[in-house]
């Protein structure tokens, strides 16, 4: 396994990924009913940005957090501020489990999945002590059929593989998603997806308008024509249950987002509803 998010950390789509998920996990904090966190492919957590590639400098070091008008942009800009204060160090950098970690209340529960053991265990050291939260080290997309339905009815799951191998990738994204539906039908998918080929992408979400009977969005933010030759586009995230009104405010902040990380103004934003199919 070659992956690691340490590779990417703190590039454009990192900040478009993190930005959503603490606004979907503020979205499910609005009951007082207690819900389930679950990650897929979780990475090691915690990471120093002086030790980081060229792609954080296109991407986080690109986000301000002085000159944000969005709520959601605010909070992320806040919970990061937060971190490196905490960590003492001002290139400190959260990933994923950290940031969904800082948002759970008592009654919610986190259940992180690395298939990578180093990885696995430097997220459960960033984590220690944190009752709410499960490290494990297996296959996320496995890792699944164990965790859900979970007890709480309620839930957020994570599905953010490598993409190494671009096609089968998709493919066990599109079938994670479905596994997950059938044993859990009511709970909020998330699904990030690279955007470097438009006809792949094209092609994957018509396949999955044939495959969904629920309500899905298609979020994307990029950076590049969306054509180009370059290794990653743009980001993409495919919401499944998406909470109520997720879409109208992602039509504003999200716009917000790309002009920052955007040094080029090349790129753009979309927002839309994926429209069930049926097959023929």
């Amino acid at each position: 396994m070659k992956y690691r998010h340490s590779f990417h950390v703190g590039n454009f789509a990192d900040v478009h990924k993190h930005v959503t998920l603490i606004a979907l996990l503020g979205a499910l904090k609005r009951k007082d009913k207690g819900f389930l966190y679950l990650e897929t492919h979780s990475g090691r957590g915690a990471y120093d940005l002086s030790q980081a590639s060229a792609e954080a400098e296109g991407g986080i070091a690109r986000f301000s957090a002085t000159v944000n008008n969005s709520g959601e942009l605010q909070q992320y800009a806040a919970r990061l501020g937060e971190y490196r204060v905490q960590q003492g160090n001002p290139r400190a950098y959260p990933g994923s489990p950290l940031l969904a970690a800082q948002e759970l209340r008592p009654q919610d529960r986190a259940v992180f999945v690395e298939l990578v053991a180093a990885e696995a265990r430097v997220l459960e050291l960033a984590l220690a002590g944190n009752p709410t939260v499960r490290v494990e080290t297996g296959d996320g997309f496995d890792r699944l059929r164990g965790w859900l339905p979970p007890p709480e009815r309620r839930g957020l799951t994570f599905i953010d593989p490598p993409y190494e191998e671009t096609g089968k990738d998709f493919e066990r994204v599109t079938a994670a998603i479905a596994e997950a539906l059938r044993r859990f039908r009511t709970g909020v998918i998330v699904a990030w997806y690279p955007i470097k080929d438009e006809r792949d992408i094209t092609a994957w979400h018509a396949g999955l308008s044939r495959t969904l009977d629920c309500e899905a969005l298609a979020a994307e933010l990029w950076l590049y024509p969306r054509d180009s030759r370059v290794a990653l586009n743009g980001s993409g995230l495919l919401i499944v249950n998406p909470p109520y009104l997720l879409a109208e405010r992602m039509r504003v902040w999200l716009p917000e987002l790309q002009a920052q990380l955007d040094a080029g103004q090349a790129g753009g934003t979309s927002v839309r509803t994926l429209t069930p199919t049926p097959p023929t």
